[in-house]
């Protein structure tokens, strides 16, 4: 019987679970399912675990691997998409580098592409999401930290050492006294994330003395997340308007030396903090403006990213399509 390789294997790895999906090459998600991550003795069994439930789904739907064009995985840590290692993954137990690629391409003797799991999200968004399909996108996830990836000419930055798009730890105010996790001060990380937001809260709440639920609730010990401050934001609640302004600031700055450097067409702003939607992209928007070089301005649209969880097997998937890299 022919078959035709026109099916992807898509990995979106993470430290609670892996998100896996079969892609058509046209980028449509046909089947999506998700694998535990079990980081115990230095995560060994992640890697296993993967592949034997990739087979146990080629199995289920009767695929073979004449039907797929090859396998493409988002990880944490420091990846080497040429030799298709990962190190320094923390949240999955990795210190030692894993030779990762070597273990999928002995199970399966299929073409594999590995890249760094901003920086796949990014180039889903860019491809299939709010980027558009424009050529220079750069996205920015805010979540527990800041993450980013560079998308230039259709292609990821991977720079150097491959840790190009570390937006997050560019330092936007050296006089801030917030320290980022990283040891430095100032970080955008430590500003404009969600964990950001909360340290600009508890820091503001000091020196405010007047009327908020917000502030009560921090001097009262509650436990409190980003979106509650935003909400209380939109709901005019004067101490929680006046960290979010700053908040938007920080955010804004970042993105104006992003558009300064790299010129994209589009921001796209992604993550959990993103699910504030418009308020928080005006608000970005028109703080990143009082601060770009005036030849540039009105050349980058910042936007919110739409595809969610779905980015970065997306993007995993689009690895395999552009099969620049040796698998």
């Amino acid at each position: 019987m022919m078959t035709t390789k026109d099916k992807i294997i898509a990995i979106d790895l993470g430290g609670t679970s892996a998100k896996l999906a079969i892609v058509s090459t046209n980028g449509e998600i046909l089947q999506k399912w998700s694998v535990n991550t079990v980081v115990l003795n230095g995560g060994k069994a992640i890697v296993p675990n993967l592949i034997e439930s990739i087979q146990e789904r080629m199995d289920l739907y009767q695929l073979t691997t004449e039907d797929f064009l090859g396998i493409g995985m988002g990880s944490p840590g420091t990846v080497n998409h040429i030799d298709l290692t990962v190190t320094g993954a923390y949240n999955l137990n990795w210190v030692e580098t894993q030779n990762v690629g070597e273990q999928f391409i002995e199970a399966f003797k299929l073409p594999f592409y590995l890249d760094n799991d901003a920086n796949i999200a990014a180039l889903g968004e860019q491809r299939h999401g709010s980027g558009d399909n424009a050529s220079d996108v750069v996205m920015v996830t805010l979540g527990t930290g800041v993450g980013g990836g560079i998308i230039v000419d259709s292609q990821i930055v991977h720079g150097n050492s491959g840790a190009a798009g570390e937006i997050g730890h560019m330092t936007i105010d050296k006089d801030s006294g917030i320290a980022c996790t990283c040891g430095k001060i100032g970080c955008l990380e430590a500003l404009a994330s969600a964990t950001g937001l909360m340290n600009l809260t508890r820091e503001y709440s000091e020196e405010y003395s007047g009327d908020s639920e917000i502030k009560q609730r921090i001097d009262n010990g509650d436990e409190l997340s980003a979106k509650d401050i935003f909400e209380a934001s939109e709901q005019h609640d004067v101490f929680a308007k006046h960290v979010i302004e700053q908040f938007g600031e920080y955010l804004g700055l970042g993105c104006s030396h992003i558009v300064n450097m790299l010129n994209p067409s589009k921001i796209v702003l992604g993550g959990g903090v993103a699910q504030a939607g418009e308020y928080l992209r005006e608000l970005v928007a028109r703080h990143c403006d009082n601060y770009i070089f005036p030849a540039l301005k009105g050349k980058t649209e910042i936007v919110i990213a739409s595809l969610g969880n779905d980015a970065a097997v997306l993007g995993a998937a689009e690895l395999v399509n552009d099969g620049k890299l040796v698998g």
